[in-house]
């Protein structure tokens, strides 16, 4: 029996990438869709109403839109990942001063949107014979986690192993090595192989199996980013390995069928360590764009494989 993946990640809260993500399952007949870590935005885009129109500072440009016309303008945002939100000049001001507002709007809005995103789903797959699996990354906060898990049709994957179908299982990880950033999902290597070990441990057989590990492994490619330093400049143009050891680690241990990584937005590609092809789509969430890749495969072996720009 072949079985079709498409796999996604890092769509960092755009709209467009999640609705792009739901479709993909129809428009490239996919038995299975997976979507990687880092699910929600990053940020609230304050849209400060002054007279009759809607104000805020927008990718380095100044926006005023009429009332009428806001919805149009919530949506351009939503389609880049932030979380657009109405508000007073008084209010605005207030939530400049208030860090601990600012936060429970954020989660707010960061819930509101992932219920919105999950009825999505159940009504596009509801009658489809589809699965879909969801694995909140490093930078995905808590509060998303029972959300997902109301859904009808999307699988909650993070720190599981589940079965694909009859021939293949999965074990997927959001967890990922040290970042500059200090986000939500990050341990030493030390942990994170410790947190693979216990997922794979419970594989019957790990030569059909899939790594879905929101880190990608050391040093292969697929993980090359800017070099930063700890106060998030930029150190230098060349592109260094920034992948985790761990998950490479366990590759080569194990030498499952496939690995679906992210994470690492600049490095999209494919590699093989051993017999083990391992993907990165990369991310370009911040241009509405989803890139993926789409693997074909059978009981034993992978039959084809072609990323894909939606």
């Amino acid at each position: 029996m072949l079985i079709r993946i498409f796999f996604a990640t890092d769509v960092h809260g755009s709209e467009q990438c999640w609705r792009k993500f739901i479709n993909a399952a129809e428009i490239y007949k996919a038995n299975v869709i997976i979507l990687g870590g880092d699910i929600t935005g990053k940020a609230i885009l304050p849209l400060i109403q002054r007279g009759g129109n809607y104000e805020g500072s927008f990718l380095g440009k100044e926006l005023a839109y009429p009332a009428e016309k806001v919805e149009e303008l919530e949506k351009m945002i939503s389609s880049k990942g932030y979380y657009p939100y109405r508000t007073s000049p008084e209010e605005f001001e207030e939530l400049k001063s208030d860090a601990k507002r600012r936060d429970e709007l954020f989660i707010k809005l960061m819930t509101d949107t992932m219920r919105r995103w999950m009825k999505f789903a159940d009504e596009r797959l509801g009658k489809k014979d589809v699965k879909c699996f969801v694995c909140p990354g490093n930078d995905d906060m808590p509060e998303i986690d029972s959300i997902i898990r109301e859904s009808k049709c999307v699988i909650h994957a993070e720190g599981r192993m589940l079965s694909i179908d009859d021939c293949h299982e999965m074990i997927s990880l959001g967890w990922t090595n040290p970042t500059p950033w200090n986000t939500f999902k990050e341990c030493s290597e030390e942990e994170l192989y410790e947190k693979i070990e216990r997922l794979a441990s419970q594989l019957k057989n790990t030569e059909n199996s899939v790594f879905n590990l929101h880190a990608p492994p050391y040093g292969c490619g697929i993980d090359e980013a800017p070099e930063i330093d700890k106060t998030l400049k930029l150190k230098s143009r060349v592109l260094v390995p920034v992948g985790s050891t761990a998950v490479r680690d366990a590759i080569q241990k194990y030498q499952p069928l496939v690995g679906l990584h992210g994470h690492i937005h600049e490095a999209r590609g494919f590699v093989r360590i051993g017999k083990t092809w391992c993907f990165n789509p990369g991310s370009t969430y911040e241009r509405g764009a989803l890139p993926s890749v789409l693997v074909n495969m059978d009981e034993k072996e992978i039959k084809s494989y072609q990323p894909l720009m939606g």
